[in-house]
Parts: structure tokens; C-alpha cells; sequence
């Protein structure tokens, strides 16, 4: 049953490598019937990545009065020098990931290719989705659309399904020529069964309920396959026409790192309470060294299994740099609400962006939208 092979937490065939450059060195007179290897990792000849890796911040404890102040300043919409580093920064990475000479060689515009969609964004109609929707659109050729990947298994009434449709529809006012196609991809947990299978062999050796939920939508994002609307209007709409609709992106944008960079975790704000600056600047520093054991290594292969490329701009250098730059208490501020001091920096980036409703959004996780309980999955007796 997937549940026993969930909870079986003895080593694996598989193990995720640490972040870095390694060769695999394989000794042929170890064979005996079998592949012996020995994976060897190099050292940086960067100091900064060196120092990126460290993940070292010089500025983690206010003094009281600049504190005080900083709890009552209000947002703008113009934003602090700080945003506007971090903004030109996001935006840099963008071009970086989504030049079409970095994802066609050689490529060259012609008429036909108006109807071309290079670069889709997993998106969930939260803070993160939205911002690297704004910056792609002023990223991107005007010609090309844009795929947002929207899953549901709870179909229109998911909470994530709910978001990225008014996301979309505040994409559409700040970039009205730009072509948004919102591509709502709706799964049912009782048709999973071979799905479920599979992305337990690309998470591995990820072996938790939470990766499985995780694991399972990115990679239904990725394969692409869901609905558009023709219209801007809701497909509950009796008037409005949908079609089916496969992504032809060859790259997909993720918003990993933007939580772990800005505090955006429920347990940053539990840990912030439990033990101040210095908490939350420690729980903060363990999410950014364990990522790629956590996250990178699965989201990447859940992604890729679909023919796509996986992206990911917040953990850029230079942004990781920038943002690392900063002083905590204005990347965060976790003594106001959700919706307010959690990933604060990024609020003010959308608000820049003009994205006044996406910068008020609480934080979800993404399995929430998944909503596959644990009970359900041993049900399904795989």
C-alpha cells in the first residue's frame, strides 16, 4: 500500500545531493552484478555563492525605537529603496530565465508564430504567482501569451481556484493587451491511482504524505492539460465557453524560495514569538539550507517528467544576495497580521507592480488545494 511505503523511513536507492557541482566516480572492480558509485562534490571557486550558501544576514535585531517605527509606517505604493532593489533585481532574474534566446536557440520571430506561449507560471493567484506574472508580462515580447497553471481537486469551489481567478482578472487590468489564459486543470482523487504511483517514484526519496500532495500538483501542473476560458468570465457562467487546453510552454516559473526568503511559514511567525529576531532569522536560515533536499530536487522532477523546465527566479543569486542585504525587520515584520508583515519586502514589490489585491493576500500552502487527506490516500490502496 502507498501508505506503508510513505512511512517507511528506512534509506533508500535514492538521495538528494547537496547544492553544488559533483561528479560520480564509479569503480569498475566493484561491480559484482550491480553500479557502485561514489558521488563527489567540488568546492565553489565563488566566494559569493560560498557566502549565498551561509546564508549570513548582518542586520537581524532592530533597536526598540526603530522597531516602534517600523511596526506603524504605512505601506506605499512607491515603496522603500529596499523594495526597489529587490524589484529590479526580480526583474533582472525574469529576463534571465525567459529570454527567447534562452529557451529557443536560434530562435527567430515570424508570423507564425503569434499564437506561441514560451514561458507558463504555476500559478495560484497568491503574492508570489502574481509577482512573477507582472514581471513576466513586462519581461515577455507583447506578442506571446502567458499560461497560468491553476490545479484544483476540489473543483471551482478550492480555495487556490477561487484566487487565481480573481488573480487573473487584476493581471488583466494592469496588463490588458497582454494574452492571459488562466488553465484550470480539475483532478479527482478516486482517478489518481497511477498518478499517485508514478510521482511517488519522482519525489523518492521524499517519502512524506506532504511531499506526495505536493509532488502530486506540480506535476498535473506541469502536464498543462486543463480549461480556458474564451471569455474573462467564470466557467460557471451558463453564457461563457471553455475549451480544452494543453500548454505548449517549455519553461514553468516557481515561486519556491519567496516564503523561505521573507518569512512567509506560519512556524516564521511561531518561531519569531518563541524567540524574537534571532528565532525567526535561525528557522529562516534552515528552510534556505535544506531547500534543496526539500524542495528543489522534487519540484524539479515532478516538473520535468512533463517535458518542461522548471524556473525558479526568487533564488537567483543576486536576489538571494539583495534580499540577504536587508535588514529583517524590513523583509518582515511578524508583530502585524497576516496579509500584512509576512513576506512585507514582496507586498511592497506588488504594490510597485501595481498589484494592490495580490499585496493583501494571506499566505496558503499549496497541498491545502490539493486537500488529499492522508485517510483518502491509504483508501485508495496502492
Amino acid at each position: 500500500m502507498l501508505g506503508m511505503e510513505i512511512d517507511n523511513r528506512k534509506p533508500g536507492f535514492w538521495e538528494e545531493l547537496s547544492c553544488g557541482v559533483c561528479s560520480l566516480m564509479i569503480d569498475a572492480s566493484k561491480l559484482d552484478g550491480g553500479l557502485v558509485g561514489e558521488a563527489r562534490k567540488h568546492k565553489w571557486t565563488n566566494f559569493m555563492l560560498t557566502e549565498l550558501i551561509n546564508w549570513d544576514r548582518a542586520s537581524v535585531e532592530p533597536e526598540p525605537k526603530m522597531e516602534e517605527h517600523n511596526l506603524h509606517l504605512a505601506p506605499s505604493d512607491t515603496g522603500s529603496l529596499a523594495a526597489q532593489n529587490v524589484l529590479l533585481a526580480l526583474r533582472k532574474s525574469l529576463m534571465l530565465r525567459t529570454s527567447l534566446h534562452a529557451i529557443f536557440p536560434g530562435f527567430r520571430h515570424d508570423d507564425s508564430e503569434d499564437e506561441l506561449v514560451p514561458v507558463a507560471i504555476l500559478f495560484s493567484g497568491g503574492l508570489d504567482s502574481m509577482i512573477l506574472a507582472a514581471l513576466l508580462d513586462e519581461c515577455l515580447d507583447p506578442r506571446y501569451g502567458i499560461d497560468l497553471l491553476n490545479v484544483s481537486f476540489d473543483g471551482q469551489s478550492a480555495p487556490d481556484r477561487i484566487s487565481a481567478r480573481a488573480g487573473v482578472e487584476e493581471l488583466r487590468r494592469i496588463a490588458p493587451f497582454r494574452r492571459w489564459k488562466l488553465v484550470e486543470i480539475d483532478a479527482e482523487l478516486s482517478n489518481l491511482t497511477l498518478e499517485l504511483k508514478h510521482v511517488m517514484s519522482l519525489i523518492k526519496p521524499a517519502n512524506t504524505y506532504m511531499d506526495l500532495n505536493i509532488g502530486i500538483a506540480l506535476w498535473l501542473a506541469a502536464r498543462g492539460n486543463g480549461w480556458v476560458n474564451k471569455g474573462s468570465s467564470s466557467r460557471n457562467d451558463d453564457n461563457q465557453q471553455s475549451f480544452m487546453y494543453n500548454s505548449k510552454a517549455r519553461i514553468v516559473l516557481v515561486g519556491s524560495g519567496a516564503d523561505e526568503q521573507c518569512a512567509g511559514y506560519g512556524r516564521h511567525r511561531t518561531k519569531y514569538r518563541c524567540g524574537s529576531w534571532l528565532g525567526l532569522h535561525e528557522e529562516m536560515k534552515l528552510d534556505m539550507q535544506r531547500i534543496w533536499k526539500r524542495n528543489m530536487g522534487r519540484d524539479d522532477r515532478c516538473i520535468a517528467d512533463n517535458g518542461r523546465e522548471a524556473r525558479f527566479p526568487f533564488l537567483d543569486e543576486d536576489v538571494v544576495r539583495i534580499l540577504l542585504d536587508i535588514p529583517l525587520w524590513e523583509v518582515a515584520n511578524l508583530d502585524q497580521p497576516s496579509g500584512t508583515g509576512d513576506k512585507k519586502i514582496l507586498r511592497e514589490v506588488a504594490r510597485m507592480l501595481g498589484l494592490r489585491e495580490a499585496a493583501i493576500q494571506p499566505k496558503r500552502a499549496i497541498q491545502v488545494s490539493v486537500t488529499m487527506s492522508y485517510r483518502s490516500i491509504l483508501e485508495l490502496g496502492v
